[in-house]
């Protein structure tokens, strides 16, 4: 029998939801190497296995400058319509451990009390497919799981983002697991398969760019109309890197992401202030820093990068916001590569703005 692919899904997602599910990550963190810049690294697990490697399943190992716990790092595009992927195909298990997996979860699905009708025929249609060789355009079946190929590639699933705040984008690769041949490239029709694009894309998600915060002078307090220089120096403001990896037996890539600063935007946490420049956006020096640092004799000058307040802060402070702009690339295996959006992240400051006292004789 042979139907669209598409058509037949109407029914079989049902039984992948019941039987097996869009694959969550809930294994133990594994602490990668940490390169100079490291802030944190963990892998992630997208599946059981047996631990006999090529049956094992597939990680994304993360390392670099990424957050601890395999949380969301602290970058926020600047481009509001970029999202990570909320869900991606990726190596599951071999074909030995994808039998047991799955037979296990169907059997007992078809023994539910109660299972008949469209989720029972759902569910043994899934059967059929994985068992008999039963497939429609596009989707081959399978006879006896694909065993005797076992050792020579691995069925693929659907892996959930757990940092994906929606739910129907966080499971909605929810085609049935297929089998991709060691060395082979998933085939086209799984837009959403891992790709080295896919992990720069996670490693942006998970990168922690670190805490920055402007130098001032004068430091936390100033006076009124007296102008506050500003500035970064190139040592505390260099480019970070955060890199995703997936190895299993025939199936390696990678992605390195890579954050460099750009510029820096002062908010001066009130209307009754100049900025310097005009725009409050400092932009980034031949040497690589940002502003220029005060020196003696300066206070009458106007600073390149700073602030002037026009109102005392009274007896409260006002939140200094300096948030930089980071340019975003990436390069991947194969030599793939490309620019992300840029992503920003600021630090608040607290400055004390004091009247100018005036001594009468």
């Amino acid at each position: 029998m042979n139907k669209s692919r598409r058509s037949a899904l109407s029914i079989t997602t049902a039984a992948l939801t019941l039987a097996l599910g869009v694959l969550t990550l809930e294994e133990p963190a594994y602490a990668g190497e940490l390169p100079g810049n490291a802030q944190g690294s963990n892998t992630e697990q997208s599946g059981g296995g047996d631990g006999k490697g090529i049956y094992a399943a597939a990680r994304i190992q993360y390392s670099g400058s990424v957050a601890k716990g395999g949380g969301t790092g602290n970058v926020t595009s600047s481009d509001v319509n970029w999202t990570p992927p909320p869900c991606w195909y990726a190596p599951y298990l071999g074909a030995k451990d994808f039998k047991k997996e799955m037979s296990k979860h169907l059997e007992g699905q078809l023994n539910t009390p109660g299972m008949t009708g469209t989720a029972g025929a759902a569910i043994s249609e899934t059967q059929r497919h994985y068992e008999d060789g039963y497939g429609w355009t596009d989707t081959p079946g399978y006879k006896d799981y694909n065993v005797e190929n076992d050792g020579k590639g691995m069925f693929w699933a659907g892996v959930e983002n757990p940092n994906e705040p929606d739910y129907l984008k966080r499971t909605s690769c929810t085609d049935l697991p297929f089998w991709v041949e060691n060395g082979d490239a998933p085939p086209p029709q799984y837009e959403e398969a891992i790709t080295p694009e896919i992990l720069a894309a996670l490693a942006y998600q998970h990168m922690e760019l670190p805490d920055t915060e402007v130098t001032l002078a004068p430091e936390a307090n100033t006076k009124v109309n007296l102008p506050t220089w500003a500035w970064l120096d190139k040592a505390v403001f260099d480019e970070v890197q955060a890199t995703a990896a997936l190895n299993v037996p025939g199936f390696n890539i990678q992605a390195t992401t890579t954050a460099k600063p750009v510029s820096l935007k002062l908010e001066p946490g009130t209307e009754d202030a100049e900025t310097y420049p005009a725009s409050g956006e400092c932009t980034i020096n031949a040497d690589d820093s940002i502003g220029e640092p005060y020196a003696k004799g300066k206070a009458d000058q106007t600073p390149p990068c700073g602030i002037k307040y026009l109102r005392s802060s009274g007896d409260g402070t006002y939140k200094l916001q300096a948030t930089i702009t980071w340019e975003i690339t990436w390069t991947g295996t194969g030599g793939a590569g490309d620019d992300l959006p840029n992503g920003t992240f600021g630090n608040d400051q607290d400055i004390t703005v004091q009247e100018i006292q005036a001594v009468n004789r």
